[in-house]
């Protein structure tokens, strides 16, 4: 950590606004589809707090003035899958993009196992792009780490089958349409 009190960029003042404009774009889409409806924009307020914790969890700590180092940086990038990787990181990135599959399929006309698979690992791979580059343009605190991208994209498809799973239930599956940005009379999640 950096010795400097005003060297570490502040998490709050980046990743509200990040959350805020993830919202606002939502209910921007809402609005011009005229689907707006209070469950909707609950589902919009869920997913734009979820990228504002991932954002801030997964991109933060970012170090303006770094300690000085006796030899040159590498930004560090493990890509070899299961090495030196914990159980307990492996279980906490399963369960943190649980969330994500049981969003994805509330915003999409035919959600589907492997859209929900795409979209996962989509941003899986986004956040591990933005960790090497916070990390080779500030010195970052995180390591961008092919482990994390898998764990992160089994938890999104965890996360649906959950989804599927409770939806199979008649006074789940009610309520759940209730939240769905796209109504389709008879469709069903497919598994």
């Amino acid at each position: 950590m950096s010795t400097n009190p005003f060297g570490e960029v502040p998490v709050l003042p980046v990743a509200v606004p990040v959350g805020a404009v993830v919202f606002l774009l939502q209910l921007a889409l809402l609005l011009r589809g005229q689907r707006f409806t209070r469950p909707r924009a609950a589902v919009a307020a869920a997913i734009a707090v979820y990228a504002a914790g991932i954002f801030a969890n997964t991109v933060f700590p970012i170090f303006l003035n770094p300690t000085p180092r006796s030899e040159p940086w590498e930004p560090a990038l493990a890509l070899i899958p299961f090495q030196d990787y914990e159980l307990a990181d492996a279980l906490t990135n399963l369960a943190v993009f649980i969330p994500l599959g049981i969003l994805i399929p509330l915003l999409m006309r035919r959600p589907s196992w492997w859209k929900v698979l795409l979209t996962s690992a989509v941003v899986s791979l986004t956040i591990e792009l933005l960790q090497l580059a916070a990390q080779k343009l500030f010195s970052g605190g995180h390591v961008a780490d092919v482990n994390d991208f898998i764990w992160n994209t089994f938890g999104g498809i965890l996360g649906y089958v959950i989804f599927v799973l409770l939806t199979r239930v008649p006074i789940l599956s009610a309520l759940a349409d209730r939240f769905r940005w796209h109504t389709n009379p008879g469709a069903a999640p497919t598994a």
